[in-house]
């Protein structure tokens, strides 16, 4: 009787599809580049798609503030997420994650601006121009958002943003702060290219009412970046269905939804720009 209960305990285990034994669901969390429901919009299908090639559940979640992303990391217990620039940054260097994959765009770029602008009939054109001016800028925790422009305004001499400006303002986003300069409630502002030329494909009157008066760098794109303590079977997996979707025609369609023509592998040594622009800010 006690063999064939065994038996029939080994046949019940063998028969069990194997993700019940291995991570059935990867957390991964979303920065809040633009508003949250676009921004679901074009990441889900890509969680879908990975969900269905590699065999585990992929979850997203929004982290709704640019500020406290690496907490929310770990208090939401989040396996993964697209950081950006300075946010990958910070999670390398306090969480150990491990960069992963990120997206080639459409003009062939794996790398992001940042834009300081101003509307076209500004006479904003130096920063001398901008003493007394009001400012927006995405949030803190970004490089092309804030850190840029904080630089820049230092090797021009500009130590003090409070006493140099009349205001200044965050909104939390890149499209909320183009926006505000667009509907005048800021005078000059700063926020990621890739948003910026996202929103000039859908209105193309953008272009022609916001004037760019300087740019960073090139900093690394959006980047998964994922907890070193994730089976290494599941992050090998993910990374190869990421750099090779663009050889599959259902994977080509989700690029082309989701603003990019590939993958391409991402390292830890491709953050070096944004340690560098975080020294420039004098910024630790």
């Amino acid at each position: 009787m006690k063999f064939l209960f065994n038996f029939i305990l080994l046949f019940f285990v063998i028969s069990m599809p194997f993700k019940v034994f291995a991570q059935e669901e990867i957390l991964i969390g979303l920065i809040p580049e633009q508003n949250i429901f676009r921004q679901m919009e074009r990441y889900r299908p890509l969680a879908s798609y990975l969900s269905e090639k590699a065999g585990v559940k992929i979850k997203l979640t929004i982290l709704s503030r640019y500020g406290d992303i690496v907490e929310r990391f770990v208090s939401r217990s989040l396996d993964g997420a697209f950081f950006d620039s300075l946010t990958g940054a910070m999670a390398i260097t306090r969480l150990g994650v491990e960069p992963m994959a990120r997206p080639v765009n459409l003009d062939g770029k794996s790398t992001v601006r940042s834009y300081i602008f101003v509307r076209t009939d500004s006479k904003i054109n130096s920063v001398t121009d901008m003493k007394g001016k009001k400012v927006v800028f995405v949030d803190r925790a970004t490089a092309t958002g804030y850190l840029f422009a904080v630089a820049f305004l230092h090797e021009n001499s500009i130590q003090d943003i409070n006493r140099y400006f009349n205001e200044y303002f965050f909104t939390g986003s890149h499209d909320s702060a183009i926006y505000s300069v667009l509907d005048n409630r800021a005078d000059i502002g700063s926020a990621q290219d890739t948003i910026f030329n996202m929103l000039v494909s859908k209105d193309p009157t953008i272009k022609r009412e916001l004037r760019i008066i300087a740019q960073s760098e090139e900093l690394p794109e959006t980047t998964l970046c994922l907890r070193k303590s994730i089976s290494s079977k599941i992050k090998t997996r993910i990374t190869d269905i990421l750099l090779h979707m663009n050889e599959d025609p259902a994977g080509k369609g989700i690029l082309k939804k989701f603003g990019a023509v590939k993958f391409i592998r991402a390292e830890t040594g491709d953050f070096n720009s944004v340690f560098n622009l975080a020294r420039r800010a004098q910024i630790n």
